[in-house]
């Protein structure tokens, strides 16, 4: 279909008729351009390919339709010119010559030739699952219908040679067919999937990707950066000098709370991130261009000096304004880790539901629970039994303890009840929360 640098994709496409949008990705563009070809009753793939060969500009697809359309209501071969009859028998020949040469010298697919289930190459409505195969035999069919149903408009279209259209060479890339074909021998080492690059050559690959898209659409990342900045200063202000009562204890615990809640909902937006592109990860995690492992590992490295900074910001704004206690590395590292885990989670959920719709329901339905059964609303101990475990798999109960254990580890008094010193070790065991180092 195309052999050139990624940077000739556009061209190519505006050679062919079909103009890319702006905006959009050429090669996806090219993609789509090959499905509607691949699916069109009347032509094939094929023309594509003799157009890049030979530059004979493919037909429209729209004036394709038309043609199908008066093939349906065509008149009966009596009443037809001799004219007609003459391009049909002329089509006759022409279409079993074009017929053997595509046979000929088309038929490069790497595709194992052990598979020759004839499938069409399409996506469902309800997975975003493809089913591959060469629609050379599915338009061997179209091209044995009888010649008087051609239409000569098509062949007077498809003749315009382009002369600017670049024409490949067998000799500039070869495919290594041997990769992808089932050993005659039957031996077990070569069975599993091939890949061109190694693990760390295609992490190294995906996180290059990966930083050109955050670049292209920073929005996701600056938005939550500003959100977690502005309620930074919220929260210095709100919760600053608190008294030494059990009132002000209670403010304290409600910034924690906060706090936990803040770093969780915000990821919520991360949603249709990964809905958006999961279609192109099947597509080509399907054809080994890389393996789901590394796209999980590049993901994850790329992100992860992004999540940093958005936790460094909010740390330093409210550490220093409200006096926290404990070491500052720790307060980072739970808000740090707070981040991770929650932006794993809501792509796991994003992974399982079929659209952003149902993910944002699942996300933060979730995220309610595992608010509920933190351990701030009831202690752990608490909590009935028969619910206990919720407690225990919520991803919020770890950094709500961690951060109140990082504060009141220690036998400095916080507040006073009728006279009575109220010590941090007092109320991490009032809120059944473990002392131990």
């Amino acid at each position: 279909m195309f052999q050139g640098s990624f940077k000739d994709v556009t061209l190519h496409l505006n050679r062919m008729g079909r103009k890319v949008p702006k905006g959009e990705n050429p090669i996806e563009n090219l993609i789509d351009v090959i499905q509607e070809y691949d699916q069109c009753d009347v032509v094939g793939v094929e023309v594509l390919a003799e157009f890049a060969k030979t530059g004979m500009k493919p037909p429209l697809l729209s004036d394709m339709e038309e043609i199908s359309m008066s093939n349906s209501v065509a008149p009966s071969p009596m009443h037809r010119g001799s004219k007609i009859q003459e391009k049909s028998q002329d089509f006759s020949i022409i279409s079993q010559v074009s017929r053997r040469s595509l046979n000929d010298e088309f038929d490069h697919s790497i595709r194992s030739p052990y598979n020759n289930t004839p499938m069409s190459w399409s996506a469902s409505n309800s997975a975003a699952f493809l089913k591959f195969t060469p629609s050379r035999l599915k338009n061997e069919q179209k091209v044995q219908k009888p010649a008087s149903q051609a239409s000569p408009g098509y062949y007077t279209y498809s003749s315009e040679i382009l002369p600017a259209t670049p024409t490949p060479h067998s000799s500039d890339y070869v495919v290594d067919e041997s990769d992808y074909l089932t050993p005659a021998n039957g031996t077990p080492e070569h069975l599993g999937p091939k890949f061109s690059n190694s693990y760390i050559g295609e992490t190294w690959i995906l996180m290059r990707r990966n930083f050109i898209n955050i670049r292209r659409t920073p929005e996701l990342f600056l938005s939550r950066l500003m959100v977690l900045t502005f309620m930074g200063f919220m929260m210095a202000t709100m919760f600053k000098n608190p008294k030494e009562t059990l009132q002000g204890i209670t403010n304290r615990l409600s910034f924690f709370i906060f706090t936990v809640c803040l770093f969780f909902f915000s990821s919520n937006d991360a949603v249709p991130a990964f809905i958006q592109e999961r279609f192109i990860f099947i597509r080509e995690t399907s054809h080994n261009a890389y393996r789901a492992s590394t796209y999980t590992i590049a993901s994850l490295i790329t992100h992860m000096p992004f999540l940093a900074l958005q936790a460094l910001t909010y740390a330093v704004i409210v550490w220093f304004a409200l006096q926290l206690r404990g070491p500052f590395i720790y307060f980072f590292l739970v808000l740090f880790i707070s981040l991770l885990s929650t932006n794993s989670f809501v792509v796991f959920v994003s992974s399982v539901v079929p659209n952003y719709i149902l993910g944002y329901a699942a996300v933060i339905a979730f995220t309610a629970l595992f608010f509920l059964f933190c351990g701030y609303f009831l202690s752990s101990e608490d909590i009935p039994k028969y619910w206990r475990w919720m407690n225990k798999i919520s991803t919020m109960t770890y950094p709500y303890e961690g951060l109140l254990m990082n504060e009141y580890q220690t036998n400095v008094t916080f507040g006073n009840n009728d006279g009575v010193p109220i010590t941090g070790y007092d109320i991490l065991h009032s809120l059944h929360i473990g002392i131990e180092e």
